[in-house]
């Protein structure tokens, strides 16, 4: 038997049939799925400093488990000494087992290593039912040790799913066990 992640297990196995039975779909192929995760990073001061990308680029690697890509600019900004084409940030899209194992990572240690943490908020979704989260550290993953860490910094984590709605992604990404705030 294969390995197959716990969240995924239990997408299959109980949130599938959940979701089905709350929104009445006619057949299980209509239930919306978490398609993708996009964890983005902008480095600011790497327009000064280009060994920050490296720096960046490196922890999110270990944080995710997979090769984070350099993210160039776009076009030249001449107030910020930028031009087309320099590295300004980093990303990695997730799919499949490692989704799965990085949102599990991120509910069960990531968010509650988070100081004063009551829940992420509700307002981030988009209208076409994928979601945006921001992390203020990078410190709050196991994975980065806080001692070879040398600057402090955010992310962006963006949950893709192929719900229609806010209401049926947020359920969804409730199902999943992403903590949101209760009004």
């Amino acid at each position: 038997m294969s390995y197959q992640p716990r969240l995924k297990k239990e997408f299959n196995e109980r949130i599938i049939s959940s979701l089905k039975e709350e929104y009445s779909y006619k057949n299980v192929m209509m239930v919306p799925k978490l398609e993708k995760i996009v964890i983005s990073k902008g480095v600011g001061g790497a327009v000064a400093d280009k060994k920050l990308v490296d720096h960046a680029i490196e922890e999110l690697t270990k944080i995710t488990g997979q090769k984070a890509i350099a993210t160039l600019s776009k076009k030249d900004v001449a107030s910020f000494k930028l031009r087309k084409g320099m590295p300004i940030g980093v990303k990695v899209t997730l799919r499949s087992e490692r989704m799965y194992e990085f949102l599990d990572r991120l509910i069960t240690t990531a968010l509650p290593r988070v100081r004063d943490f009551q829940g992420i908020k509700a307002s981030g979704f988009d209208g076409r039912g994928n979601y945006n989260l921001g992390i203020t550290e990078q410190i709050i993953f196991p994975e980065i040790d806080i001692d070879k860490v040398n600057k402090i910094s955010g992310m962006d984590i963006t949950f893709v799913t192929s719900a229609k709605t806010d209401k049926e992604a947020k359920s969804l990404l409730t199902e999943l066990g992403l903590p949101f705030k209760k009004n």
